[in-house]
């Protein structure tokens, strides 16, 4: 009896565990929905110390952030969701909004042609949609192996054979998809700049020769790292070192 109790104490504070979040975010929309922005952001980041991450909740704290006048903080969360959900439109254009915003107006260097085309193909679908396409491309392919394996008609096994080769091919494009994707994610090399003007040097110290002048809200690539120091890249290709404290990851 004492071991059911226990049990059942045990699922009933999971359960509760498991609702909080939902009840947390919600609290938070609705204080977004009554203009209470200050109140929704500290309910949102609330959430966000806690380790919960969605698309959804970071592009409601963006949002949130945005409506507060905070427009670095909203492009930093806008993002971040961006991260988890690569083909949204809504945020894709809440993004460009933001942007609006900063001062740094830079122009990217063209790319060729596959890469946008590649880059385009990655971001259709996020990490975990890649993976469960991958993963079911895989089951299809054993169950073409099963049925070349047992027919016994030529035509069948042939069919299947075919089918279950590019199952697999299918499955592995999809895999090595996820994988970037989540890389995307977990590797942080891209950042958001915060300082209201940074002077981008040659070198990791003070003493380095000024390069340029870039300023909040900035997007910058993260190529490496040195005691308190980024090696950072814009997307005109220009590149340089800033204090870390500037700079906040994606």
């Amino acid at each position: 009896m004492k071991r059911l109790f226990l049990i059942l104490l045990f699922i009933g504070s999971a359960v509760i565990l498991q609702a909080q979040p939902g009840k947390v975010l919600k609290e938070a929309n609705d204080l977004y929905a009554s203009n209470e922005f200050a109140k929704a952001i500290k309910s949102y980041e609330t959430l966000v110390s806690q380790g919960y991450e969605s698309s959804e909740l970071y592009f409601n704290l963006g949002n949130a952030y945005y409506k507060n006048g905070e427009i670095t903080k909203a492009i930093l969360y806008y993002e971040k969701a961006k991260l988890l959900a690569p083909n949204s439109e809504d945020i894709q254009f809440n993004l460009e909004l933001a942007n609006q915003f900063v001062v740094d107006k830079i122009e990217p260097l063209p790319q060729p042609f596959f890469v946008k085309w590649g880059q385009s193909i990655l971001n259709l679908f996020s990490s975990n949609q890649w993976a469960i396409f991958s993963i079911f491309t895989f089951i299809g392919m054993l169950i073409l192996a099963v049925v070349y394996i047992f027919a016994r008609n030529i035509s069948v096994k042939k069919i299947s054979f075919a089918i279950a080769v590019l199952s697999i091919t299918v499955s592995l494009i999809t895999f090595i998809l996820a994988g970037k994707q989540k890389s995307k994610i977990t590797h942080h090399n891209e950042g958001i700049i915060f300082a209201t003007t940074v002077t981008v040097k040659s070198s990791p110290d003070e003493s380095g020769t000024d390069l340029f002048v870039i300023h909040e809200g900035l997007k910058a690539q993260i190529k490496q790292e040195l005691g308190n120091w980024y090696e950072i890249k814009i997307a005109d290709g220009n590149s340089g070192w800033i204090q870390k404290s500037a700079i906040e990851k994606i």
